[in-house]
């Protein structure tokens, strides 16, 4: 394969190392102006194998780049986060000169990727039919709300507004409040679809030398996710009503209280339900008419949730879970943050390595790449970029002269 766009390149962050060289995207070039999640998690995800990411930012700095501040800089972790492996640029589109320069950049470009609502990208020319009209291979890369088609699909929204008209909310929580899930599930799963999509179209345009839209929506992504459920419904009409943590189609499936923290436990199929009534001392269970299935016991899942807290009360959360882990039990110890971090499996297994911050003397557990490759490297090359930090070499690389970026800079065009 083969980019329309310049290779990567050397930066304040350091020298690139050797795996990076060799990744899937090298020479691949995407822009990036989106915010929050959705958006900028798709441009990192292509960026972690080895994309050049450029992202594109207001002068003064995007909405997202400080949510929550959590650096001596000023930076949020949510920008931490998504925003790594890219290159960052401040450009005011607003200004001909600044959508000039963007013009530019779209013609040497393989991706933008947009989360923005289609109006703006109609009012800053960076519609399908603008943009691809500029770059035939480009391939534009955008997120939506609620999708096209509908009568909500011009209103914004955020990975909430999937998780409320999904039925995902209404079956989280107890019967009398709904509960919104904390981890923003539904933006990052769109991301990943998203970054999918693009990774197909950029495989398709080795074929027809073309690009073409790839549009996610996050009620469309909520909607994949709980589709299981949604399904059940239209065919065989239960009308579930959430059970807090109980699980609705086994058992034990709930979170349950040792003696000294709490605990996840999910056992599914007639072998792994036998061998937790043999953990807890009740094998006289399997006999019982309530428990004979999944369906049944999901039905009588606050009976046997109960003998499992009963179970649970008067032991330490280690030790349940040992003895769940000695019966090959699906079994996990509910962790705080700051538990999570301290974790030594995942500490062990270096699913939150400490990454330099921009800028600052302080350092961040970012989680790394969702999926690892045998043969490419797909790594954390550098960090979130401070405000503009590159915006000199990418418009050297586009032929402007320092004297020319200094009046750039000067009438806040960039």
């Amino acid at each position: 394969m083969r980019g329309a766009a310049c290779g990567l390149h050397v930066d304040s962050a350091g020298p690139l190392d050797t795996a990076a060289a060799m990744s899937l995207l090298t020479g691949f070039r995407v822009l990036d102006i989106g915010r929050f999640i959705a958006g900028p998690y798709c441009a990192a995800l292509l960026g972690d194998l080895g994309a050049d990411v450029i992202r594109i930012e207001r002068v003064e700095g995007g909405e997202d780049r400080r949510l929550p501040p959590v650096a001596d800089t000023g930076d949020g972790g949510v920008y931490l986060q998504m925003n790594r492996n890219k290159r960052g640029l401040t450009l005011d589109l607003a200004h001909p000169e600044g959508r000039a320069i963007m013009r530019r950049l779209l013609g040497g470009a393989d991706v933008l990727v947009a989360n923005l609502p289609p109006a703006t990208l109609r009012q800053l020319g960076l519609d399908w039919d603008t943009v691809s009209a500029l770059n035939p291979r480009l391939v534009l890369a955008t997120v939506s709300a609620y999708g096209p088609g509908g009568p909500l699909s011009a209103q914004a929204g955020f990975d909430s507004i999937g998780q409320a008209m999904s039925g995902a909310m209404y079956l989280s929580g107890q019967p009398d409040a709904p509960v919104r899930i904390a981890a923003p599930y539904v933006d990052v799963c769109t991301a990943q679809a998203l970054a999918t999509g693009v990774l197909a179209a950029l495989w398709a345009r080795e074929r027809s030398g073309r690009g073409q839209q790839v549009e996610g929506a996050l009620l469309r992504t909520a909607l994949v996710v709980g589709n299981a459920t949604l399904i059940e419904q239209a065919i065989r009409a239960p009308h579930r009503v959430p059970q807090g943590n109980r699980g609705f189609v086994a058992a034990p499936s709930d979170v349950f209280r040792a003696a000294d923290g709490w605990l996840l436990v999910q056992t599914i199929g007639q072998p792994m339900f036998e061998r937790w009534c043999g953990v807890v001392g009740r094998p006289e269970l399997t006999a019982d008419p309530r428990f004979a299935d999944d369906e049944q016991r999901g039905r009588h899942s606050a009976a046997i949730s109960a003998v499992m807290a009963d179970w649970c009360a008067a032991r330490p959360r280690d030790e349940v879970l040992a003895a769940l882990a000695a019966a090959k039990i699906p079994a996990a110890p509910v962790l705080s943050p700051q538990q999570a971090l301290d974790d030594a499996h995942i500490r062990a297994a270096g699913l939150l390595p400490e990454r330099p911050i921009a800028g600052s003397a302080q350092r961040a557990p970012i989680a790394p790449h969702p999926v690892t490759l045998s043969g490419e490297a797909a790594d954390f090359r550098r960090p979130a970029p401070a405000l503009g930090e590159h915006t000199d070499p990418i418009l050297s690389e586009l032929g402007f002269d320092p004297a020319a970026i200094a009046d750039l800079r000067a009438r806040r065009v960039v």
